[in-house]
C-alpha cells in the first residue's frame, strides 16, 4: 500500500469514535457466556500489537474483537491484513465502521473460532494476536499446537493462572501437563500483566500476555499423542509416585522407567520435559 494510502488509512482509524461510544451505541453488554471482557486501554492494546512482531507481511488473525480496540491497535501498528473471528453479530454490527476505514486491510468472519482453519483465513507468515474469551482459551491453543507449522508466533492473553502454566518448570506448582506439551513445542515468553481494571467489566481475575514461537523441531523425539498420554497418566495423580501413577497407562511402569533411568520414586512436577519425551518413546517401544 503506498505510503499516501496508509496515511489515510490511519487517519481515518484514529478519527472512529472512542470505544466505549462504540459500546453505548451498539449495546455491547458483554455476555458472560461467550466470555466477553472488552479491552479498552489504548497504551495496552497498542503494546499487545507491538509485541506479535513485523504485522506488515502476512496475515495477522485476531479472535474475538468485541468493539475492535485491539483491531485497530494491530491496523495502527501496520497490520498488513488482519481476519478477526467474532462470533457475537452486536459486534460484526459494530466493527462495520473499523472496516470501512481500514480500508480492505481488515476482514471480519463471522464463526466461532473452534470451527474455523486459521492456515486458510490468509497467506504466510501468520501470526495470531488475540484477548481470547476466557471460556474457549485453552481449546483454542490446544487446537492450534496441531498446526504450528503454519504458524509464526502467537501474541494471546490468559488468565495469569493459565499463562503461568504455560511457561512453568518442573517443581514449580503450576507445572503440568499444558506446560509440557506447549514448553515442548514452542518457547513461550510470558510478556506482562493486564490488571482487571483494564476491562470492560471488569474480570475478576488479572490476565496475561504471552509470546508463543514454534520451535523448528520439538524439544525432544516423542510422538504427540503418546506424550499426551503420559502426561495425562503422571498429572492425573500428581501426589502419587510415578510408579503408581502410570498404571493408568495399562501397562506395568517399572520398565518403562528403568528404561529410561527416571527413578521410580518421582513425582510427575519433578520430570523434565525430556523425561516425560522419554516416556514416550519407551511407551512407544513397548507397542503401546
Amino acid at each position: 500500500m503506498p505510503d499516501h494510502i496508509m496515511d489515510e488509512v490511519l487517519t481515518a482509524i484514529a478519527a472512529l469514535p472512542p470505544l466505549r461510544d462504540v459500546i453505548a451505541a451498539n449495546d455491547l453488554g458483554a455476555k458472560k457466556q461467550l466470555g466477553q471482557n472488552f479491552l479498552l486501554d489504548l497504551n495496552l492494546t497498542g503494546r499487545i500489537a507491538r509485541s506479535a512482531g513485523d504485522l506488515t507481511q502476512g496475515t495477522v488473525i485476531e479472535v474475538g474483537p468485541g468493539p475492535g480496540g485491539l483491531t485497530r491497535a494491530l491496523l495502527l501498528a501496520g497490520a498488513r491484513h488482519v481476519v478477526a473471528i467474532e462470533r457475537d453479530r452486536r459486534c460484526i454490527a459494530a466493527l462495520q465502521p473499523l472496516v470501512e476505514a481500514a480500508a480492505g486491510r481488515l476482514t471480519l468472519i463471522e464463526a466461532d473460532a473452534l470451527t474455523v482453519d486459521v492456515t486458510a483465513l490468509g497467506p504466510a507468515p501468520r501470526r495470531i494476536v488475540a484477548n481470547l474469551p476466557y471460556n474457549v482459551a485453552t481449546p483454542l491453543l490446544i487446537g492450534w499446537l496441531d498446526i504450528l507449522p503454519d504458524l509464526e508466533s502467537m501474541t494471546l492473553m490468559f488468565q495469569k493462572e493459565v499463562a503461568e502454566r504455560l511457561r512453568a518448570g518442573g517443581g514449580e506448582e503450576a507445572y503440568g501437563r499444558l506446560s509440557v506439551i506447549v514448553q515442548w513445542l514452542c518457547a513461550a515468553d510470558l510478556l506482562f500483566d493486564i490488571p482487571p481494571r483494564a476491562f470492560t467489566p471488569p474480570p475478576k481475575v488479572t490476565s496475561s500476555v504471552v509470546h508463543l514461537t514454534p520451535r523448528p523441531q520439538p524439544l525432544a523425539p516423542a510422538e504427540k499423542n503418546l506424550l499426551e498420554r503420559v502426561t495425562a497418566a503422571a498429572f492425573g495423580q500428581r501426589r502419587k509416585m510415578l510408579r503408581q501413577s502410570l498404571k493408568t497407562l495399562g501397562v506395568d511402569p517399572l520398565p518403562l522407567l528403568a528404561a529410561t533411568g527416571i527413578d521410580p520414586t518421582l513425582r510427575a512436577e519433578q520430570l523434565s520435559i525430556g523425561q516425560f519425551c522419554a516416556l514416550a518413546e519407551a511407551l512407544r517401544s513397548a507397542g503401546r
